[in-house]
């Protein structure tokens, strides 16, 4: 594939315009407006989106390369069209190195299945300490698969992964490195390219988990030089229930399905079945069309809109947002750096005084202020922080000033009700 950039821009920039394409943002909870401040979880879907699914099922409804009738070559056409446009996003270098999945989560675990006869007990697995669980678990299922050993990469003071003692642990000559490009809980922006070529020198494979990373930054997988990346549809503007797993082709190649069955075979018989090729081999079964045309709508209202303009408001809002949760007082941040705006994207988490998190995001509810509170998916990232858990806000491209202006007001509220 033709190297381009992923977000050309091509309309000046309006940033009402680009928030009224999104109808759930329209609607009032109680007196209050809407305060969405959990795109980190899921991002809403703009209208573009809703009717490409919608079109799709009206018009287009049928399955997928199995058929010889005029409905199923629209389907299969559109499909697999948004696999050419997936590539293209992320700059893969072939269409086969796309596999749609049903999520992040999916596609991480068919990885970790896929390696297990790679590898021998004893190999190493190294794992971002601040990785989501979705990105610890299937490793730790392939460690019981292979009796290979899960090593933890530690986290700095302010929550940054520890470069020396990654340093340090590739010394071990760990097999895979599994890292999150952006920390689902803290917002926080590994150095991925750095990463990934120490441990390519180390020769081990490299995973990223770039669920929270695919809708605020470019994303060149050739230029990053991963073995895989992995992401979800629904944290980029699309439906739930579909993923991407990219991988290099010869890797993907040598992975073993993780699902067998229809779809991914070239012959059957009772005496054997040879699997098809790419990237059929690792889609058995019906996919989730709708929904990977709803992804391919949702990548063209991306790539329609102005990118750098929209990676300057956000990142004006998250230095606001940071500036005003201080100013309310007794307010923890966590896996704040130096520079917080520079480093930080999409998310910021935070706790009220000694007051619990759970509490805090039902006071905000009932004001339509809509953020998560929890451990987020990263029990030992909490334990690494020493927190029960906290609360977090994140932004998405149709975030605007008013919004955290409602959740700072909303927030001193709920701290003249709590201290």
């Amino acid at each position: 594939m033709k190297s381009i950039s992923p977000f050309p821009s091509q309309a000046p920039f309006d940033h009402q315009a680009i928030r009224d394409q999104f109808p759930a943002l329209k609607q009032t909870l109680g007196d209050h407006p809407l305060c969405y401040l959990d795109t980190a979880a899921t991002s809403q879907k703009p209208q573009a989106v809703i009717d490409a699914m919608n079109e799709y099922y009206q018009l287009n409804n049928a399955n997928v390369h199995r058929a010889a009738h005029q409905l199923s070559a629209r389907a299969t056409s559109q499909y697999e069209a948004v696999r050419q446009q997936v590539g293209h996003f992320i700059n893969a270098s072939k269409p086969q190195e796309i596999i749609f999945t049903h999520g992040t989560t999916e596609s991480i675990n068919m990885v970790a299945y896929g390696l297990t006869e790679q590898l021998k007990a004893n190999d190493v697995i190294l794992i971002d300490t601040a990785a989501h669980h979705a990105n610890i678990v299937p490793w730790q299922e392939l460690a019981k698969r292979t009796g290979a050993v899960i090593k933890p990469i530690p986290l700095t003071a302010n929550a940054q992964l520890d470069i020396d003692a990654y340093d340090q642990l590739l010394a071990c000559k760990p097999k895979l490195v599994a890292l999150c490009h952006v920390s689902n809980a803290l917002g926080t922006v590994n150095p991925i390219n750095d990463l990934i070529a120490k441990a390519k020198n180390a020769g081990a494979l490299t995973l990223i988990d770039g669920a929270q990373a695919v809708a605020h930054l470019d994303i060149n997988v050739q230029h990053i030089d991963c073995d895989f990346y992995v992401f979800s549809g629904h944290k980029m503007y699309g439906p739930t229930g579909v993923g991407i797993l990219y991988g290099r082709f010869e890797q993907l190649d040598a992975l073993t399905p993780m699902l067998t069955g229809g779809e991914m075979i070239k012959t059957v018989s009772f005496d054997r079945t040879e699997y098809g090729e790419l990237p059929n081999r690792l889609e058995a079964g019906t996919p989730a069309i709708a929904e990977v045309i709803g992804l391919g709508a949702a990548i063209t209202f991306l790539q329609g809109l102005p990118r750098q303009d929209i990676a300057i408001h956000e990142q004006q809002l998250m230095g606001y947002l940071q500036q005003q949760l201080l100013s309310v007082g007794d307010i923890t941040l966590y896996g704040i750096a130096d520079s917080p705006q520079q480093n930080n994207i999409g998310s910021v988490a935070f706790n009220v005084a000694d007051e619990h998190h759970q509490d805090v995001g039902i006071l905000l509810d009932q004001q339509a202020v809509a953020v998560r509170c929890g451990h987020h998916c990263a029990m030992p990232l909490m334990s690494e922080l020493n927190l029960a858990g906290c609360c977090r806000a994140s932004i998405g491209i149709y975030t605007n000033k008013q919004d955290i202006d409602q959740f700072i007001h909303a927030l001193n509220t709920v701290k003249e009700l709590l201290l």
